[in-house]
């Protein structure tokens, strides 16, 4: 790096978030990030005496985000990197989750991101120079049964992050959807939210893939740390991609997801052809 640059994220408490913070600064990064509480922000701090800054900061109350991002801005510094990895898992058939809980999971995984985009643009389109980092998931391309929610508020934030990337590239604004496999984070474990099950017609579907994914906490293949040194490869990218996928499950998976469409479009294209004027 010719000059450190500063990381603005979302979550550095736990999972992707931690991890990209830490290893950020062990290289000479300043990292601003966001915590929930006095102690957090105390601890996240004490990780690096000069480059470490925390910001109590819930990303679904929308009306302090302006001021937390002018306050970085005039006191830290110009932000050139903003990694939206505040989220959170939720499991549950669709049928027996409550729109409550959907509202919620949106509200975080969608509209805290594109909060936080939009109070950092005006800074980053007048500099004309800028990353937004947002962080998705293989369930932004793959489904599976039970995590309906998940997977929708992940696939909003695929497509709103495909379509920034083109209105920002002339500004030199560049937008990276980083979606990643399973991980050896919170996320099947204390960051999940599951619905109560109440039907037992979906007990033979859904009761198995509950167990093993409680089961397979915290043994998932990927390294968050692997994923952190990984993530700040595409920082430092002159031309960063717009979606990267990481982790060996979320490749084959989401190759397969695409091969199987594709398979389905061929399959169905008489029919789609047939509805041209």
């Amino acid at each position: 790096m010719s000059k450190a640059k500063t990381l603005f994220i979302t979550g550095v408490s736990s999972g992707f978030g931690r991890a990209l913070a830490q290893v950020a600064l062990s290289r000479g990064y300043c990292v601003v990030g966001t915590v929930r509480n006095a102690a957090a922000k105390a601890e996240f701090e004490s990780l690096h005496a000069e480059n470490a800054f925390a910001y109590e900061l819930d990303v679904t109350h929308f009306a302090a985000i302006d001021a937390v991002i002018a306050d970085v801005e005039s006191q830290v510094g110009p932000i050139d990197v903003l990694v939206n990895n505040a989220g959170y898992g939720h499991e549950g058939v669709m049928e027996e989750s409550s729109l409550e809980e959907m509202r919620r999971k949106f509200d975080v995984n969608v509209f805290g991101a594109v909060a936080m985009i939009k109070a950092l643009l005006p800074f980053m389109r007048q500099r004309r120079h800028g990353h937004i980092i947002n962080i998705t998931s293989m369930g932004g391309f793959i489904t599976m049964p039970g995590i309906s929610y998940y997977c929708g508020s992940k696939f909003a934030l695929e497509g709103i992050s495909d379509t920034l990337s083109k209105e920002l590239a002339p500004f030199n604004i560049h937008v990276t959807a980083v979606a990643p496999g399973s991980f050896r984070t919170d996320w099947a474990g204390r960051s999940m939210v599951r619905s109560e099950r109440s039907i037992a017609d979906y007990d033979a579907l859904f009761d198995p893939i509950r167990q093993a994914r409680e089961e397979k906490s915290g043994k998932q293949l990927g390294d968050p740390l692997k994923a952190a040194s990984a993530m700040l490869v595409v920082i430092e990218s002159s031309n960063p991609p717009a979606h990267l996928l990481l982790g060996s499950d979320a490749l084959g998976l989401v190759r397969q997801k695409i091969e199987s469409l594709s398979a389905e479009i061929d399959c169905w294209e008489t029919l789609t052809r047939s509805t041209d004027g």
